[in-house]
């Protein structure tokens, strides 16, 4: 979720309010950086689990005092931990894929050797497999949260405190609808963005039982509901559609200094700044419901994608990173993705994301569907011709075509490795190591 860090200010202070124009130019000011792509960067969230046997359950009093001793370690990545006890590292942004891989890849080594003390490791899957939802912290924004997001169901619990994530982090381009344009990468983002989900799905089991879906992860966003996890059609001008959807979406909670958090219903954030009750909203306001909404894609000065599984093995999660900055920032391996999701994005019906057909048949199907097959055959194969020219070492090349070989080619994502399992069957893929090197 990477939303753990807000503004913890005095939120009543006195301050200007904003109004509606002023939070729409706002909007399109702060969420749209625009210029040429010169960084990458990662939010990889585990479960932490017991290291030997994670199918048993890890008690809130292990996980306090492992995360205290986490806090005296120096990292370079920001660690945050999530509603649930989640483990997440945010990288700097880095000038390289290389550099955004070797920063991290360090720091995870680091934060494994200090929870293996504890006999604890970290579980790369995108939904717990095996237990129920359970909130690990307590905080009046955590349960400000869970408060709004009961009113749609069980899902907003299950993304909180159940889910795991791979997010890549990407500069938001040149300004205009060139190749490198911000507005072409943000339609790409949210075409290509279904083949993200199939390819990497790794989430088809909750209480140890299949969902129906390859990716659980994804399901649950969807029960959240398009005003809190939706975005707007990618078509048209991004700042014009994001500063609507801002405007336009559900307020989570009002802050106050002491007590719990008032929780409002149905009224947006544009109804806010006109009724200006039961306080008028302000700038702080304002940048704390940015961090309440969790689109696909979430423009955030650059763009935070948003939609792909954590995902298994030690190094795993590089393979996704790699993949999507060489097909977003090589420009070769751009236009052919390009081209390869212009046939999807009639599936998508002009619909928000991720609640179209696409994207449903994605986290459903995962690669089983035959059009996103083709399509992921196309853009892993582009990226992989591109990571060399990206400064990508051969073992990371490698391992992109080893995902491309045992998984793209043959229609399987992980979540059919865990169904697989499941079953009694395995056909995983070989262990992915020295992807550092």
């Amino acid at each position: 979720m990477s939303d753990s860090v807000i503004d913890g200010g005095d939120c009543t202070e006195s301050r200007a309010a904003v109004t509606e124009a002023e939070v729409d130019a706002l909007v399109q000011g702060i969420c749209f950086k625009t210029g040429p792509p010169r960084t990458v960067g990662v939010e990889v969230e585990w479960l932490v689990k017991e290291l030997h046997l994670p199918q048993l359950p890890v008690t809130p009093e292990r996980l306090e005092a492992a995360y205290a001793t986490l806090r005296t370690v120096p990292l370079k990545s920001p660690l945050t931990i999530e509603p649930g006890g989640q483990l997440e590292l945010s990288s700097p942004p880095a000038a390289s894929l290389m550099e955004c891989i070797g920063t991290v890849s360090a720091d995870l080594d680091t934060v494994r050797a200090v929870l293996a003390e504890d006999g604890l490791g970290l579980v790369g899957v995108g939904h717990d497999p095996w237990h129920a939802p359970r909130r690990f912290l307590h905080e009046p924004r955590y349960d400000a949260m869970e408060a709004c997001l009961d009113r749609t169901g069980r899902a907003g619990r299950h993304m909180m405190c159940a889910s795991a994530s791979v997010q890549v982090c990407l500069d938001a381009g040149y300004e205009g609808p060139g190749p490198l344009g911000h507005e072409r990468r943000w339609w790409l983002a949210h075409q290509l963005g279904a083949v993200l989900v199939a390819a990497f799905a790794n989430s088809p089991l909750s209480g140890r039982r299949r969902t129906g879906w390859r990716s659980t992860r994804q399901l649950m966003w969807m029960e959240i509901g398009a005003g809190r996890a939706g975005a707007p059609p990618p078509d048209g001008d991004p700042r014009a559609g994001w500063a609507r959807h801002v405007l336009d979406s559900p307020v989570m909670c009002v802050r106050r200094d002491s007590g719990p958090w008032d929780v409002p219903e149905g009224l947006t954030f544009r109804e806010w700044t006109r009724s200006r009750a039961p306080r008028p909203p302000t700038r702080a306001d304002l940048d704390y419901h940015l961090t309440t909404l969790f689109p696909p894609v979430r423009p955030r000065g650059h763009l935070e994608l948003r939609m792909i599984d954590a995902q298994p093995g030690d190094d795993g999660w590089i393979v996704p990173l790699a993949v999507t900055a060489a097909l977003f920032d090589d420009p070769e391996a751009t236009e052919v993705a390009h081209q390869a999701v212009k046939p999807l994005a009639e599936r998508s019906l002009n619909l928000p994301a991720p609640h179209n057909p696409l994207w449903v048949d994605a986290a459903r199907h995962g690669l089983a569907d035959h059009e996103l097959r083709e399509a992921a055959v196309t853009c892993f194969t582009a990226a992989l011709m591109a990571l060399p020219r990206l400064g990508a070492t051969p073992a990371v090349t490698q391992a992109v075509a080893d995902y491309l070989n045992h998984y793209v080619v043959r229609g399987r994502c992980p979540a059919d490795d865990l169904l697989d399992r499941l079953h009694g069957t395995d056909h995983r893929a070989p262990g992915r190591k020295g992807l550092r090197t």
